[in-house]
């Protein structure tokens, strides 16, 4: 399987004309803050100062893990498809969210422990009924991992739109997320590991422990690709081709919370122009999301102590991307005001 080659976006030129564009806007040098620095970043995205969002869509991708057999949640594995569940029949808070932003939803089997059936709605990319326990062995096998990548970029690859957030249901995957963060960081486990679904403080101890002996049982997995097959699951490739894919389109990916930024992490270690085209839309209150986001120089655009997945801090920021196109199409210019740059206030 090809590795998609990411360009970085950088163009002197193309910079300076966005800045000049945003500077000549009617209002006072940076005074729209992080919006001026969207603007830039998706004018250099899309390479034009003609900004323009159209058919924003967000992708949640399911699958189960098998090291829930490791008591490492608060919750039942089959809590995964009864929220797949949720999410066909619309009562979910990405449901929620995502018709509050009038954004496309998809909802992905990548590899849930259940069977479905055909249903309307879902979108079959069952790579198997969830991963091995990586306590014992690895989660996948390499030609596994990226036959569940090449699935994420083929379902990219059908899209007609320009935007794309991320969002994942999975109940085991924050034990896979903190292991990734480890392998691919050097970060203490102990700074990786958070409550997930609500554990105790014994909990999160446990958890620790597991995925401990989990590394020392898997030391000499080191290179990024190995990495995900070891410790991974199928919605966590998924997640990782599906982005490597949507920056090789030149769309604008929206990064939601925990599992998600280690999807981006895996992809970023193979293609590292990819942060380019990613705009983080929130700080997760899980328990090493935030040094996650450091490691990325990452500035998330919110801070809502949101934990819950499902990309519903993608769909809340989607507003803010449409606020930075809307500023640059409509805001008036001194010029075409006639307002002189010295009348706006400090």
């Amino acid at each position: 399987m090809p590795i998609p080659h990411i360009s970085p976006t950088a163009n002197p030129a193309l910079a300076s004309a966005l800045e000049h564009a945003i500077n000549s806007k009617t209002k006072p040098l940076g005074s729209l803050g992080m919006l001026e620095t969207l603007a830039r970043q998706i004018g250099l995205i899309q390479q034009s100062t003609q900004l323009a969002l159209h058919q924003p869509a967000i992708i949640v991708f399911a699958a189960d893990h098998g090291i829930v057999a490791e008591g490492i949640s608060a919750y039942p594995q089959s809590v995964t498809w009864q929220m797949v569940e949720n999410f066909l029949g619309n009562g979910a808070a990405i449901n929620v969210f995502a018709r509050q932003a009038d954004c496309a939803l998809y909802i992905v089997d990548a590899g849930v422990n259940h069977d479905f059936g055909a249903r309307e709605g879902l979108l079959d990319r069952k790579q198997g009924p969830g991963t091995r326990n990586f306590a014992t062995e690895p989660a996948m096998s390499k030609e596994q991992c990226l036959a569940a990548m090449q699935a994420g970029m083929d379902l990219v690859a059908t899209l007609d739109g320009n935007v794309l957030g991320f969002g994942e249901m999975g109940i085991g995957n924050t034990t896979a997320a903190a292991a990734l963060m480890h392998k691919l960081t050097a970060t203490p486990v102990a700074d990786c590991v958070g409550a997930g679904t609500g554990l105790s403080k014994e909990g999160v101890r446990h958890k620790q422990q597991v995925i401990e002996a989990a590394v020392a049982h898997h030391a000499a997995v080191n290179e990024p690709l190995d990495v995900l097959a070891t410790f991974g699951g199928f919605e966590i490739a998924m997640m990782a081709g599906a982005m490597l894919k949507a920056a090789e389109r030149r769309m604008v990916l929206l990064i939601d919370g925990f599992i998600v930024s280690s999807a981006l992490l895996v992809a970023a270690r193979l293609q590292p122009a990819i942060l380019d085209y990613c705009v983080f839309s929130h700080c997760s209150d899980e328990n090493g999301h935030r040094q996650l986001l450091a490691s990325l120089d990452a500035r998330p655009l919110l801070q809502l102590d949101l934990r819950l997945g499902e990309g519903t801090g993608s769909a809340l920021a989607l507003p803010l991307l449409h606020a930075a196109v809307n500023f640059m199409r409509e805001m008036a210019t001194f010029a075409s005001a006639q307002v002189s740059e010295k009348s706006t206030p400090d």
